[in-house]
């Protein structure tokens, strides 16, 4: 099984070898690395003369969005995998992403748990954030449970769902995971097999509104799908996060 690895990337270019170094260093082979430069304005362009082995593609600035699809359709290989470039894999993450996937043939997309690392410590996960595997669709509808980093992919996906929505400029990895979701299997390998990192500058994950951007996904989702189980879920959801945006603003307004 190829798999192509998608590292879309944005100033990072010390943080960029990190997570390739640990790309070249996974118990199975990787058929194709892939890194889309979103404009940065540090050294990243200097990572081909690092690692002349990678494919390097530059774009001016459009987001993490453009940036993964550009990848997505530059990949050779019908089985996809991410990797944030703050984030980096234990050596045997594809080894058993592989290995799940073939033994599981009609699952499409998989994804993996992780360790949190905040300011070079570990920290706790929260309990709202551990991986249940149970149905991905439920434990991702309050807020994004699925790390883009620990996610494998087949193109087939891609081609039922679409790409990743380019004009998100946060919560584009929600939307994606509750699209294919909402319909397909998703299975989760139950280890901990990449490093989440946070801390440093410049991380979408945390930035304002993010409710209210889920807002948005929910209320698209709602004219997309046509489960009506998965309907009512969304509803519900969305009625909920709609309330609590109301009532922190009535209090904030007080």
């Amino acid at each position: 099984m190829d798999v192509s690895v998608v590292i879309p990337t944005y100033n990072r270019y010390t943080l960029l070898k990190r997570a390739i170094n640990s790309l070249l260093a996974q118990t199975y082979p990787i058929d194709e690395i892939i890194v889309v430069d979103d404009g940065s304005r540090d050294n990243t362009k200097d990572i081909k003369k690092d690692f002349p082995e990678i494919i390097y593609i530059y774009q001016e600035n459009q987001g993490v969005s453009a940036a993964r699809n550009v990848g997505i359709q530059r990949a050779k290989n019908e089985w996809i995998a991410f990797l944030d470039s703050d984030d980096e894999w234990h050596k045997e993450k594809l080894e058993k992403q592989v290995a799940f996937h073939k033994n599981n043939p009609d699952t499409l997309m998989s994804y993996t748990d992780e360790v949190w690392i905040r300011n070079g410590q570990k920290v706790k996960i929260p309990k709202k954030y551990r991986k249940i595997g149970k149905d991905a669709f439920l434990e991702n509808l309050s807020y994004c449970n699925i790390a883009p980093s620990s996610v494998m992919m087949h193109k087939k996906l891609f081609e039922k769902f679409g790409l990743f929505d380019e004009e998100l400029r946060v919560c584009e990895d929600y939307d994606m995971w509750l699209r294919v979701s909402s319909e397909e299997k998703v299975g989760l390998i139950p280890q901990k097999l990449i490093n989440k990192y946070a801390g440093h500058d410049e991380q979408l994950g945390f930035s304002k509104d993010m409710d209210l951007v889920r807002i948005k996904v929910l209320k698209q989702l709602l004219n997309l799908n046509r489960d009506l189980k998965r309907k009512q879920q969304m509803k519900t959801e969305l009625e909920i996060k709609i309330f609590t945006r109301f009532k922190v603003k009535r209090e904030h307004n007080r």
